[in-house]
């Protein structure tokens, strides 16, 4: 009778030992299990009509642009590069930016490609992916002058086109700050001329404007900071999850390889 709570004791370390190697044994599994790369859904279930459909609205140089008998621009090179990247043919779909999202809903285009912004009104019906470019104001300035932010304008002289953003929005620091002076021009890039020849110290312009400019003045060294972010993004039909998932590991991969800012870099 003595020997009876030894063998209670020893059943129950046994039980314990055995219950925790299963456990870790499931969490090993788990592991392995998340650790296996597993090929996700077939080419054909993410574009059943076995081709990328992209909407564009091709009227908005340098991101799309419709001739007689082609489209090209920024964005018809990006979906060159994710259907190339994924593996499927594409076809182009032109149409007025009214529509775009409309086209989504009808399941006319499998996305669109559009300079489309994330509007929060939309995601119940569309999903986005990472954005590909931010078309938000920057400040440029020469590359060693210490403005950089607009908090740094105090006292120095700043250009921007009339009635723009920009112009909101120096009026806005305008009255956060000491006072600066302000030059506006009819376009923007009169206003990088006022920076460039001296007549400015910076300039607050939208980031596509400013890298036309630039890439039009290769030997103008400066620095360019974003005062504000306007995301563009790629739209998808919410209950798309594989395709949007296909398409944001491609459009990651794109940038990760350079393939991106090779895209922007030859239209902007």
């Amino acid at each position: 009778m003595a020997a009876r709570p030894w063998r209670l004791a020893i059943i129950s370390l046994i039980f314990a030992l055995t219950v925790w190697i299963w456990a870790l044994a499931g969490i090993l599994f788990l592991i392995r299990w998340n650790a296996v790369e597993r090929p996700g859904p077939p080419v054909r279930e993410l574009f059943p009509y076995g081709e990328m459909r992209i909407g564009v609205d091709a009227s908005n140089p340098p991101f799309a642009v419709a001739t007689a008998d082609d489209l090209f621009g920024l964005e018809i090179d990006l979906g060159h590069a994710l259907a190339e990247e994924i593996g499927v043919p594409v076809r182009f779909i032109n149409m007025g930016y009214d529509g775009l999202y409309d086209s989504i809903r009808a399941d006319q285009v499998d996305m669109v490609i559009s300079t489309l912004t994330m509007d929060p009104l939309r995601t119940n019906d569309v999903r986005y992916t990472q954005p590909y470019f931010d078309a938000g104001m920057v400040l440029v300035s020469p590359l060693n002058s210490p403005i950089t932010a607009m908090s740094d304008l105090s006292g120095h002289t700043l250009s921007y086109e009339f009635g723009s953003d920009a112009d909101s929005a120096a009026r806005l620091w305008l009255r956060r700050i000491q006072a600066f002076e302000t030059q506006p021009y009819e376009l923007p890039e009169y206003a990088l001329d006022a920076v460039r020849l001296g007549h400015a110290d910076a300039a607050l312009v939208d980031a596509p404007s400013a890298r036309l400019y630039l890439r039009d003045h290769r030997n103008w060294l400066v620095q360019m900071n974003y005062v504000t972010s306007v995301p563009y993004a790629i739209a998808l039909r919410i209950n798309r999850w594989n395709t949007w998932e296909r398409v944001s590991l491609a459009l990651q991969a794109l940038s990760d390889n350079g393939t991106l800012e090779s895209i922007l870099k030859k239209w902007l």
